[in-house]
Order: structure tokens, then C-alpha cells, then sequence
């Protein structure tokens, strides 16, 4: 019972941290833009998937107006990315030129007929059951839908000193609990031990009289 509670805990713990990089760590998608506009947006259950509005803007409002960005991608599906500064805060993008990047997509609009595609870094989901969007980060002009995208050092960078970290505690966890908690753990066993044996005997020697 308890290796399954264990278990359960390590694949929970696993399963969140990895949601938490995926959501975190930049993607890019090869997209023609289709689109661009500005929309009042009423923040509610979902306020912890927007950024906190521009630098230098007011801050806790339950309402205020919102860049998005309408695309198709190279597979043909539609995205629509919002457009928001990330500033000083989380995820650590330092994002202060939202303004400048939707005169950028405005810009780079194309047609199914004269179509032109760019390379759109990101973050977050998109799900429309709980309307949120992924954040656009830049653009950048590629030569067509089959572009290569640019090999994610950062994202290879970041996973690695995580798995670097991860290890090193792990390997001095490992050392502490072997050094410190396995006897200690032992001595108790022990003691319980001795303690049902002679638990036990008395019991038989009641028994016997």
C-alpha cells in the first residue's frame, strides 16, 4: 500500500512539473497571420493564464483590452495568440514591446492566394473551453510552410541544468538518507521488533499458567 502511495506521488509530482515546462518553455510555430485585433477581455476563473497588462499600465483590473493575433498554421489548423507583455515578471521573457509586435503581425498579414509564413515563438495553451490563449513572443519571416524552425537551445539549456540540479540532490539526498535516516530507520525496526518478541513471549507465557 504505501509503494503505491509512492508511486502515486512521484507520477503526480512528474506529471506537474512537466505541465509546468510545457506551458513555461518557448514553442515556435510555422504559421501564415491571418489577422489582427483588440478585444476587452472580462478576467475570471481563468485570470492566472493572462499576463498582468502593460508596463506601465494599471494593474489589478478585472477588465482591459487585449492584442490578439489570428493565424493558420503550416497544418492548416487555426490559432489565435494573445499579445501581451510579460515585463518583470512570470515566465521571465521580459516582454515590453507588445505594441510593436502587433504593428509587426498587422503588417505581415497575407492571403490563402499570396500566402506569406513566419516563424512565431510562443508560450502557453490554447483551450477553448477555458478561452485561453498562448502568449506571442516575436516573429520572424521564413522562406515557407515547411521551414525548419530553429533548434530550441533554450529550452535545451534550461532542461538540462534542471536534470544537472535534479541529480545533485538527488545524489545527496541518496548519501544523507544513508548516512542519517536508513540507520535510524533500522535501530526502530529493531526495536519494534524486540519489542513484539517480547510482547510475544509474555503472551505465551500467560497462556501457559
Amino acid at each position: 500500500m504505501f509503494a503505491i502511495i509512492k508511486w502515486t506521488f512521484r507520477i503526480t509530482l512528474l506529471t506537474l512539473v512537466a505541465a509546468f515546462l510545457h506551458y513555461t518553455l518557448p514553442q515556435t510555430d510555422i504559421v501564415r497571420i491571418t489577422d489582427t485585433y483588440e478585444k476587452r477581455v472580462d478576467f475570471g476563473e481563468n485570470s492566472l493564464f493572462w499576463a498582468g497588462g502593460d508596463v506601465g499600465g494599471p494593474t489589478g483590473t478585472v477588465n482591459r483590452d487585449v492584442f490578439f493575433i489570428q493565424a493558420r498554421r503550416a497544418q492548416g489548423d487555426v490559432m489565435v495568440y494573445r499579445n501581451e507583455d510579460t515585463g518583470w515578471g512570470w515566465p521571465p521573457y521580459f516582454k515590453f514591446d507588445t505594441s510593436n509586435l502587433q504593428a509587426e503581425a498587422a503588417d505581415a498579414k497575407s492571403t490563402a492566394g499570396s500566402p506569406q509564413y513566419y516563424a512565431l515563438k510562443h508560450y502557453g495553451w490554447r483551450n477553448e473551453f477555458l478561452s485561453i490563449f498562448p502568449n506571442a513572443i516575436s516573429l520572424r519571416p521564413v522562406s515557407g510552410p515547411d521551414a525548419e524552425k530553429s533548434l530550441p537551445w533554450l529550452n535545451i539549456v534550461i532542461l538540462t541544468l534542471l536534470a544537472a540540479i535534479t541529480y545533485a540532490i538527488w545524489v545527496r539526498w541518496r548519501r544523507f538518507r544513508r548516512a542519517r535516516l536508513d540507520p535510524r530507520l533500522e535501530a526502530i525496526e529493531d526495536s519494534l521488533a524486540e519489542r513484539q518478541g517480547r510482547l510475544r513471549r509474555w503472551w505465551k507465557e500467560r497462556r501457559a499458567k
